[in-house]
């Protein structure tokens, strides 16, 4: 069952020609999340063949220009299309009134149900269904923009029956959903038969948390403590601490340094200052830190755990 995420951008502010700003699409079993939708991020979908008009969900995680530049672009596609399906975005309440705007003055409406949810400056589950929770919690960045990463937590799953064993201790239909709730079964002897005897334990729930546009603090590492995949930005290289804190942004080394501290699987870097035009030697400042760090490029897909790229 798919766990994975496509790089759609993976620049900062000014896009170049190989990096475009900010967005990426989370899958999680058959579910898309687009996180982030920056200048012709429709495009980017169409490039690196994500199914676009699977996507229900938008997060933003704050109103800067190379983070939202593209919404209204894509969901006026959307309609074009003849979408009916309903389409949720989780933002700050501003970008329902600043879209409200654009869509009068255009005369204009869309063909599909529109829903805000508006994201408070506090630690909140923002979305949840049967397989996966979404968790929105505050960073800092500049001081009139709020801002908010997401932490993607994917829920257990029940035990594996074993129908030839169950067949064979005669367990009743009846007992089999707390069998998949790990107890174990009584016959009516009174033997125990324990359930690892009867199922099979699930593979571990899969996590992955997005942080971007944020000055560092170290506590910010509990929001995404032991989490399977970690993308951070890293917009500067160390050299550049002092310009970075000035703009409210971290470095490869801070970004390693929450990675280390919070205990994750994997550090991905991105949202690169477009002054470097070659990141290898952010990615050699991150792994003094958090050897497993990886960088992000556009149209890269990295699975929890193993990563991989596109051709």
């Amino acid at each position: 069952m798919k766990f994975e995420l496509t790089i759609l951008g993976s620049g900062s502010s000014i896009p170049t020609s190989n990096r475009n700003s900010a967005a990426q699409v989370l899958h999680v079993l058959g579910r898309y999340f687009l996180i982030d939708c920056a200048e012709a991020t429709q495009h980017q979908l169409r490039r690196f063949h994500v199914p676009y008009n699977k996507i229900n969900h938008i997060f933003i995680s704050h109103l800067h220009g190379d983070h939202f530049f593209g919404l209204i672009g894509f969901l006026s596609t959307l309609s074009l299309q003849g979408r009916r399906g309903e389409m949720h975005i989780y933002a700050e309440p501003r970008l329902q009134e600043l879209i409200g705007c654009q869509m009068k003055i255009l005369h204009s409406r869309f063909t599909f149900p529109l829903f805000f949810h508006a994201l408070s400056r506090r630690e909140e589950v923002i979305y949840e269904d049967k397989v996966v929770t979404v968790t929105a919690f505050p960073l800092k960045h500049h001081y009139d923009t709020p801002v908010s990463g997401f932490l993607f937590r994917e829920k257990e799953r029940e035990r594996t029956i074993l129908k030839d064993r169950t067949a064979a201790w005669n367990v009743p239909i009846a007992f089999m959903q707390y069998l998949k709730r790990g107890e174990d079964f009584i016959t009516p002897e009174g033997e125990i038969v324990a359930n690892e005897l009867l199922t099979v334990a699930p593979p571990p729930a899969r996590s992955f948390a997005y942080m971007t546009d944020t000055l560092f603090r170290e506590r910010f590492a509990d929001y995404v403590r032991g989490v399977d995949l970690l993308y951070h930005e890293a917009t500067y290289m160390n050299a550049d601490a002092v310009l970075a804190k000035e703009s409210y942004h971290s470095t490869t080394g801070q970004a390693a340094r929450i990675a280390e501290l919070a205990g994750v699987g994997k550090l991905l870097l991105g949202h690169f200052s477009a002054r470097y035009t070659e990141c290898s030697e952010l990615l050699a400042e991150a792994r003094e830190v958090f050897p497993n760090t990886f960088l992000c490029s556009d149209g890269d897909l990295f699975e929890v755990p193993a990563v991989k790229r596109r051709s």
